[in-house]
C-alpha cells in the first residue's frame, strides 16, 4: 500500500503520514530486538510502503543508526531524520544501573549542542548510516525532561545561538533539506519558536488521544512559524495499546481511569483503541507524520491495521461529548 504524504513545514521535503520511529533498533525493549529481526523489520517497513524512518545517535549509542542504514541502503525513495546534540564517544566508564539501551554499541555519550559539535554529529552519522544523504537534523532532547534544570540553562542558549547556526547552514547549503527540534516537552518547542525558522518539531508524547495542551500553547506559534509537527509516542508509551505504561514509567491512576474511559468509548463503537490513537493526531493538519516504534514486524502489521481500520465519525463525537478529547481538536472527516 502507499500512504499520503505531507510536507515538513514550508519545506519540499515529503513525509509519509505513517513513519517508523528506530528507538526500538537500539535496544530499548526487553528482550531486545536481535540485529537481524531489526533489519528484517525495516525491510518490512519498506515493503508495506512506509518511506519515512527517523532515528538518533542516542539509540542503543549509535546502534540503531547502524542497523536502519543497513537496510536503507538497498533502496530509494526514503526519507531519514537523525538528530544532533549528542556526540558519542568510546566507553571508558561502567554503564550505570539506569542506562536504558540492552546491548548497546560500546561507546558513551556527550552533550553538545555547539556549531562545531553539530557539525561532526552529522558527518559521523551519515558514516554510521552508511548512506549518502540525510533529509532533516533534528536537535535532541534539549528539554529540563533530560538535562534537567541547570543542564537546560546551560545548553539550550547555545543551543538556539551555535547549534542553530549549523543546522540552517546545513539547511542553506543544500546539505539537508528540513531542520528540527526532538523533544518531549511542548514548552521547549514554544520557546525555540523566538530563535530561528524551524521547519518540524518532533513531539512524543504530548499530543496524543491521551493529552491535547499543545492545541492552546504551541501549535498556534507553530501554524504561525510554518512549523509542522511530527508525532512521536503515539501510544503515550504504551497505555493506549494496551500496556500501562505512561511516559516511559509505570502511569498513574488518573491516567489510567481516563484511558479505559476512552477505551469503553472505543469498544462501543467496535473500535481498536490504537486505531484510534492513530487516527486522531493525524487528523490535524499540523501534523506530518506518526512515527510508531514496533518491536517486530508482526507489530509493524498491526499498526498498519490500526492505520486501515474503519472508524465510524460517531465515535470522536461521542468523546467529545463526554469531554475526553478537546472540543478544539481537529477530528477525523
Amino acid at each position: 500500500m502507499t500512504f499520503e504524504t505531507r510536507a515538513a513545514g514550508r519545506t519540499s521535503l515529503q513525509l509519509s503520514t505513517l513513519g517508523f520511529g528506530t528507538a526500538t533498533l537500539g535496544g530499548n525493549v526487553h528482550p531486545p530486538v536481535p540485529d537481524a529481526q531489526s533489519r528484517a523489520m525495516v525491510e518490512h517497513a519498506f515493503e508495506v510502503g512506509i518511506r519515512y524512518f527517523d532515528t538518533a545517535p542516542f539509540y542503543g549509542y549509535g546502534k540503531s543508526e547502524h542497523l536502519l542504514g543497513d537496510t536503507l541502503r538497498a533502496h530509494t525513495g526514503w526519507t531519514l531524520s537523525t538528530k544532533v546534540g549528542r556526540l558519542l564517544k568510546s566507553r571508558v566508564t561502567p554503564r550505570g544501573p539506569e542506562d536504558q539501551w540492552v546491548d548497546p554499541l560500546p561507546f558513551e555519550q556527550v552533550y553538545d549542542y555547539s556549531y562545531d559539535a553539530v557539525m561532526r554529529s552529522f558527518e559521523d552519522s551519515l558514516q554510521r548510516l552508511g548512506v549518502d544523504h540525510i533529509d532533516m537534523l533534528l536537535m535532541h532532547d534539549v528539554s529540563t525532561e533530560t538535562l534537567g534544570e541547570a543542564g537546560k540553562a546551560h545548553h539550550f542558549p547555545i543551543a538556539m545561538a551555535s547549534g542553530y547556526k549549523a543546522l540552517d547552514q546545513l539547511r542553506s547549503s543544500g546539505a539537508i533539506k528540513a531542520i528540527g527540534i526532538g523533544v518531549n516537552e511542548w514548552q521547549v518547542l514554544a520557546e525555540a519558536l523566538d530563535y530561528g525558522q524551524w521547519d518540524a518539531f518532533l513531539l512524543a508524547g504530548r499530543y496524543t488521544l491521551l493529552e491535547q495542551e499543545p492545541l492552546h500553547t504551541l501549535f498556534p506559534k507553530c501554524q504561525k512559524a510554518g512549523t509542522t509537527i511530527i508525532i512521536g509516542g503515539p501510544f503515550n508509551s504504551g497505555i493506549l495499546a494496551g500496556r500501562d505504561t505512561w511516559n516511559y514509567a509505570k502511569a498513574p491512576q488518573p491516567i489510567i481511569d481516563k484511558a479505559r474511559a476512552i477505551g469503553r468509548v472505543c469498544e462501543a463503537h467496535g473500535v481498536d483503541l490504537p486505531a484510534a490513537a492513530l487516527r486522531f493526531v493525524i487528523a490535524n493538519p499540523i501534523v506530518s507524520s506518526v512515527i510508531p516504534g514496533p518491536r517486530m514486524a508482526a507489530e509493524l502489521d498491526q499498526i498498519v491495521a490500526w492505520w486501515r481500520q474503519d472508524i465510524p465519525a460517531s465515535l470522536w463525537t461521542d468523546l467529545r461529548s463526554e469531554g475526553l478529547i478537546d472540543a478544539d481538536a481537529p477530528i477525523p472527516a
